[in-house]
């Protein structure tokens, strides 16, 4: 478990991170969103001891990460998979590594197997791809075994079934009972590992909650709809705070009411349906709507001098 309570972290006259309190359980995933230079990774790093709070105090399992006597057996973290002796092969690096914590080399050889590095195991890191150095930061941070992991952009550099192999990892790992911190950019995948979102913005925490209740605040009340005939159900829809878009003309969009109130009044009017299909957001539109003005490095600009 990772407890944070009124963690702050200030650069001189920048405020980093804010003042902010949090709590990744075990047995879920937990992702970590923000547009860049919210904070997250300065969030992390803190929670491994890499940079001092300015303010309050973030705890791994209950003590400081100073403070454990192993720490690789209790918290694995990948935060810069280049943040390694290029001149060794990953076997040495992985062996140096254990050499610390007492950890041998069977250990060593069931962590290369379990992140597909066998082929690759004695050559030298330096040459490695970038997809390869990110195995070789998730077996590092395997390597003890531990009750908590911390995985900043794991997916970056890695082919679609590099991809679906962290999901399949981490959502084991977590189902063991283990807590699982993880940031990504790429959205649609975050939408099928994540259990729990922490989202930051500007260094404050704007959303903590389950992911199905920040995709369904960001869905609100739609409705698209199929029916030949659109016109007379669109006639029988209209009211004050309800707004019918038709893209088609057998197609509609109704927002401002449910499911079933529209079914509900194509019914009473006799209007035959042929979909009827509840609304919901993308895990990217209800990030942009979350983050829509904490976002520090803006495009918005640009993008509407190309669209023009």
């Amino acid at each position: 478990m990772i407890t944070a309570e009124g963690l702050s972290k200030r650069y001189g006259a920048k405020t980093a991170v804010n003042d902010i309190s949090f709590t990744v359980q075990p047995g879920q995933v937990t992702g970590f969103l923000g547009p860049n230079g919210a904070g997250k990774s300065t969030t992390m790093r803190m929670v491994v001891g890499l940079d001092r709070p300015s303010a309050g105090s973030v705890l791994v399992n209950g003590k400081r990460y100073a403070e454990h006597t192993a720490p690789l057996r209790e918290v694995g973290a990948l935060l810069d998979a280049k943040a390694v002796h290029t001149g060794r092969s990953a076997y040495n690096h992985l062996l140096a590594m254990g050499a610390t914590h007492g950890i041998g080399k069977a250990r060593v050889r069931e962590v290369i197997g379990m992140t597909g590095l066998e082929s690759v195991a004695g050559k030298r890191v330096g040459g490695f791809s970038l997809g390869m150095g990110q195995r070789l930061g998730i077996a590092a941070a395997l390597l003890g075994d531990p009750a908590t992991l911390i995985l900043d952009e794991p997916v970056n550099g890695l082919d679609p079934d590099g991809v679906l192999w962290v999901r399949t990892l981490v959502r084991s790992l977590a189902a063991e009972g283990r807590t699982v911190f993880l940031s990504s950019h790429l959205m649609s995948e975050m939408a099928v590992t994540a259990d729990h979102l922490i989202v930051l913005g500007r260094g404050s925490i704007i959303a903590d909650a389950p992911m199905k209740d920040i995709l369904a605040a960001a869905s609100g009340t739609s409705v698209r709809l199929r029916s030949p005939q659109a016109a007379a159900l669109a006639q029988a829809l209209a009211a004050p705070d309800v707004t019918v878009a038709s893209a088609e003309s057998d197609q509609l969009t109704i927002t401002g009411l449910s499911a079933a109130q529209v079914g509900e009044t194509a019914a009473r009017a006799g209007i035959v349906l042929h979909e009827l299909t509840p609304g919901n957001a993308s895990l990217e539109e209800a990030y942009m709507e979350l983050t829509r003005d904490d976002v520090e490095y803006s495009t918005g600009a640009l993008t509407q001098e190309v669209a023009r």
